[in-house]
């Protein structure tokens, strides 16, 4: 697997925020990525409609997997489109999973999907399992509203994490696979800090007032559901993500970026600078 020539790689959530960005340092590296979405992507996949499967599989050696989103119950047709790849010849696949998939509730199958993947003979695997994203603060996930990050964590901290670290270490194990060949890695960013201190910075970089509102966990996954932001099963999951940091066992830095790249993970200030547009308040039009 060192002659890279003919090589391809299926970029499941090929426009989402870690597969637009492996793309693209995919090609820098001279790497043909083939970008995989319902829509806006270089060919349509939907895990629902299985298919699109094959002809996103076509001719790839590779995959970096991501698994269906906002949704907790998915290790049946996971398995079924691995299936499918090894049939086609993929040779490796790096599974996109989470930070401490191995504590996540019965009724999620992040772990099983890992378990699966790492299981397989027919390809070899790597499974990337990363802190919270940085990018969560910057978009819809956790946005700043009225001056407020509102999400339940009591004072936890985590080792938040840019998703274009996340998506380095991915090009290694895509690039090199026998190199990260059955391998785990935790990405993280060089900090731990509670979402106050997140809070804090971003109202450095935004030139106003941002404070963190530590919303009890209950209403704050009720609002989302009931608001439609969430499927009610998926209730599960903010449960445990949030309640990760809440009992004071949220990520913590580690050395494996720069392990696995070279080069050190982002700090949150330094995203917060770099996205410092995402906090400005609209212009006052008279």
């Amino acid at each position: 697997m060192t002659n890279t020539s003919r090589q391809t790689t299926l970029v499941l959530g090929g426009t989402g925020r870690t597969g637009s960005l492996l793309a693209k340092k995919l090609a820098e590296r001279g790497h043909h990525a083939r970008t995989a979405a319902r829509r806006g992507a270089d060919v349509p996949f939907d895990w629902d409609d299985t298919a699109t499967h094959g002809p996103a599989l076509a001719g790839a050696d590779r995959i970096y997997l991501v698994t269906p989103v906002l949704r907790v119950a998915y290790a049946r047709l996971v398995s079924g489109f691995l299936d499918r790849a090894e049939a086609a010849g993929v040779r490796h696949v790096t599974y996109l999973s989470a930070y401490g998939a191995e504590q996540a509730p019965p009724e999620v199958d992040i772990r099983a999907v890992e378990l699966d993947v790492l299981g397989r003979r027919a390809f070899t695997a790597s499974v990337i399992r990363p802190a919270w994203v940085m990018q969560n603060f910057a978009d819809a996930h956790l946005p700043v509203m009225d001056g407020v990050i509102t999400v339940p964590t009591a004072g936890g901290a985590e080792a938040f994490v840019d998703a274009a670290d996340i998506a380095a270490v991915a090009a290694e194990t895509l690039i090199h696979p026998d190199a990260h060949a059955g391998a785990t890695y935790e990405p993280t960013g060089p900090e731990a800090l509670t979402v106050a201190e997140v809070a804090a910075t971003v109202a450095r970089v935004a030139g106003r007032p941002v404070r963190h509102v530590d919303i009890d966990s209950g209403s704050w996954i009720g609002g989302a559901v009931a608001a439609g932001v969430v499927p009610a099963d998926y209730a599960v999951m903010l449960r445990w993500l949030t309640g990760t940091i809440a009992s004071g066992h949220g990520s913590r830095p580690n050395d494996d970026v720069l392990k696995v790249t070279g080069a050190p993970p982002t700090g949150f200030a330094d995203f917060a600078r770099r996205n410092a547009h995402a906090w400005a308040l609209p212009a006052v039009t008279s």
